[in-house]
């Protein structure tokens, strides 16, 4: 269940941490000056994302000028960002991306970011923002049902480039790097498979 509160004391007591709301790790995102809390991420969640990351960092880590993050915040400003950023679970920075470093916070787009979907979750709804800032691609991996979806920047919009599902046999070819993406089915859940395409080395999880 979402609960917008529009009581701007009572607001200000739940994000200071106070009335039991004490929660210094929980996921937070500010969407143009609404503060949306997102939902936890569980075991599964942060497998998933941590996956990608070891996988891209295999990939793009070997060119030390290239940045492979894992949860930092995204914004389409140096000053303020506060009132206006995006934390994707895991990105890459490719040496040239024209992103500024701000400390804090990158200024700009990466070249890939990743979204492990959680119920509730509102990941889809930050599309149009990663587009603003110049993102390249994003991948949204639902789990309910398990499909992954990859997006790409075409003409200052964020479009579909495929969506493949557990079994299907398809594969989504990154714009960005020698990634190719599977979902393979097993049990007790489907698989994400990763294959770098240039030297046919893989990742399971």
């Amino acid at each position: 269940m979402a609960v917008m509160v529009l009581n701007k004391e009572l607001a200000d007591e739940i994000l200071e941490g106070r009335n039991g709301f004490d929660r210094p790790n929980r996921r937070e995102e500010v969407w143009d000056e609404v503060t949306y809390i997102m939902p936890e991420a569980n075991v599964e969640h942060d497998d998933i994302a941590g996956f990608f990351y070891r996988a891209f960092w295999a990939v793009f880590g070997i060119d030390e000028r290239n940045r492979i993050q894992f949860r930092v915040n995204l914004s389409d400003r140096t000053v303020g960002w506060k009132s206006n950023y995006r934390v994707p679970d895991t990105m890459v920075f490719l040496a040239g991306n024209p992103a500024k470093l701000c400390g804090t916070h990158y200024c700009g787009g990466p070249d890939v970011a990743l979204e492990v979907l959680s119920p509730d979750d509102k990941s889809r709804g930050k599309l149009d923002f990663y587009a603003l800032i110049g993102t390249r691609e994003v991948i949204i991996l639902d789990r309910d049902p398990w499909q992954l979806e990859l997006y790409q920047l075409d003409q200052g919009e964020m479009k579909l480039a495929g969506t493949i599902e557990p079994g299907d046999g398809k594969k989504l070819s990154s714009r960005v790097g020698p990634i190719e993406y599977q979902l393979i089915s097993s049990q007790p859940r489907p698989k994400v498979k990763i294959v770098h395409t240039k030297t046919g080395q893989e990742w399971v999880v």
